[in-house]
This record gives structure tokens, sequence and C-alpha cells, in this order.
């Protein structure tokens, strides 16, 4: 039994890990803080969580997270950058599953978000969380930066082709779309039910701030630099991602068992048999990626169809699945819920 804190447990992603970690057997919720809800019940908040998380909000400098084993940062990007180096000085292990130690260039980063990164000595010790490969630096790591939900659907989407160096790579394609929980909880006019309702939108075109990180990950798989043209959207919907990704096959395969072999032994990777197109809903709640791999008419042109629930693999599930990784747990403990439909 570990004992764990959240900080920033008041967003949709925070709810999302109070609800997995509420269920897990190995874990002791022990703090949980949010500077403006401070002595609020959680489960006045979040009436789901009603007997399940008995704790209230408490203010951060009030939350005693130098007694955990392990701290999960559910906070927007630049907090846990700031935050970080003083737990890990009292031995804390940490996951963050904001964006402040996924890439590896200071100033990449600090260009895509826009301000100055506040420990950029801790970068080049973050491990990148995305467990399909990275599983061997996750169990050692006291830092554990978690990937975006957009890089994670499309780099498991495109990570066989990047090993296998079967694809031109110079010209990939990703066009990905999510629900409106990846824009997170807080009020603003684009993701108001009025706006977003009965309706489907690109955004981020010129360039989105997971972009650096989605080709930071290909081209280690690829051993080069890649070129990717990433085109987000937004759905009338509240969970999931679907990302369809396009590659031009440069060596004949049999991509379908390229894929099956890769993730045979990855439990939370799920391969369709041929001609199978996922859904977003078949993976709702659940910690599931599904693939599918088709060649249309034959042609030279792969398309991938990779499904997430944002914020389960693409968020908290995927946090948890690493701290069952760091802590020698069975990697699947806690996260065996069935995908909810309808």
């Amino acid at each position: 039994m570990i004992k764990v804190g959240v900080v920033g447990g008041t967003g949709y992603t925070g709810v999302e890990l109070l609800r997995l970690l509420a269920q897990h057997p190995q874990t002791e919720l022990t703090s949980i803080t949010s500077r403006g809800e401070a002595g609020t019940s959680v489960a006045e908040m979040f009436p789901s969580l009603r007997g399940h998380v008995g704790l209230k909000f408490v203010d951060p400098s009030e939350a005693s997270l130098n007694k955990c084993d392990l701290v999960f940062f559910a906070t927007p990007n630049g907090i846990a950058m700031q935050q970080t180096q003083a737990l890990l000085d009292a031995g804390v292990r940490v996951i963050d599953l904001a964006a402040d130690f996924r890439i590896k260039d200071v100033k990449v980063w600090e260009h895509w978000y826009g301000m100055t990164h506040a420990s950029p000595a801790l970068i080049s010790e973050a491990v990148y969380g995305l467990p399909e490969v990275n599983r061997a630096m996750i169990r050692n790591a006291r830092l554990v930066a978690n990937p975006g939900c957009y890089p994670t659907a499309t780099q498991l989407g495109f990570l066989p082709l990047m090993e296998a160096g079967c694809v031109e790579t110079g010209h990939l394609i990703a066009d990905a779309k999510s629900g409106v929980s990846g824009a997170g909880r807080k009020a603003e006019t684009n993701i108001l039910f009025s706006e977003a309702s009965d309706n489907f939108k690109a955004y981020g075109v010129p360039g989105h701030r997971h972009l650096p990180e989605i080709r930071q990950g290909l081209s280690a798989a690829a051993g080069h630099s890649v070129g990717l043209t990433f085109v987000p959207h937004l759905t009338p919907m509240i969970r999931g991602i679907h990302a369809t990704l396009y590659a031009r096959i440069t060596r004949e395969e049999d991509f379908q068992s390229l894929f099956e072999t890769r993730y045979a032994d990855e439990p939370f990777v799920d391969v369709l048999p041929p001609k199978s197109h996922p859904e977003t809903r078949s993976v709702r709640a659940a910690n599931t990626c599904r693939i599918a791999v088709h060649r249309p008419q034959g042609g030279d042109t792969l398309v991938i169809l990779s499904v997430i629930d944002n914020l389960v693999k693409g968020a908290a599930g995927q946090a948890v699945q690493n701290m069952n990784i760091m802590f020698d747990f069975d990697e699947c403990l806690g996260l065996s819920q069935v995908p909810v439909l309808p």
C-alpha cells in the first residue's frame, strides 16, 4: 500500500484520477489539493465519489505532500515544474499529467507553452510515460511525464510503422478529433453546450502544442527526424479521441501482422481484425487504445485508425498505469474497467 497525493483535483483529469485511485487496492489517498476549493468535501463537488473518497480539498500550503510515496500533478501547465524538485528531494516520486516535462528541448517547450521553464535541469531526468515504449525506464523513474491525449493516440497508431521503417516518414499526417472534455473543466465560450453541440471544427491548424511532443516520440522511434502534419478537431461529444493517420508505404509488409505482433503483449492496446472501424464509445471510461489497419483500394497509403478515451488512456488511466509500473504492482491493477456503453 502506498500513500498518494493529488495536486489539482478539481478538473476533469483530476476527478478521473480520483475515480481510478479510489478503486485501486494498493493506494491510500492522503491529500487532494485545491486553492479555490480548500475545505470543501470532494464528494460535495463530485457526488460520483460519495462513499469512495471521504477527504476534503486542502490548500497546497497545508498539504503534507512530502509524506506521500507518490504525488500526481493534475494541474495546468507550469505548476508541476515549480514544485517537483522539493518533492523529489523529500524522496517522493512524481507523475505530472501536464506538459511540464514532456519535451526534452527546453527552448522548444518554452516556444510552444509561452513561459520560461522553472526547472530545466529536471527535464533530462524525466521519463516520458508511454509504457508501450519506455516501460523499463518508467519502472525506476523518480519523475514521469505523462503523455498528452492526442500524442498517445497518434504515437500508438504510428509506432509500429516507425520502428519497422516501412513508410515514408517525411510526410506523415495525423487528422485527430477530440471531445470537449479535452479542453478542461473551465468556462470558455467555444466549449459551451450551445457552441460545441451540433458543430464540428478544426482548430490549431497553424500549430498545436502537442505537435512537438508527437514529433519527438515518432522521431525517437524512427531513429531520425520525421515530418508531421497534425490537425486537431473539436467534436460534439464529451469523451474520446479518434485519430486517423496516413502514411505512404515504402516497403511491403504484412501490416496487420506487424501491428498484431508489436502489441501482442500490451494489455491496453487492442489491434482489431482487418476491415474494422473502432469507435470512441468502445473505449469510453477504459484505459484502452483500439487500433485498426487499413490499405484503401490496395494503394500505396496506409490508414491507421486509433481511438482512446482522452481522460483515461489519454491522461489519468495512463498515469495509474505508470504508477503500477513504478511501484512494481500488476500493470493492470485498478484498470480493469469495462468500457461504458451506450
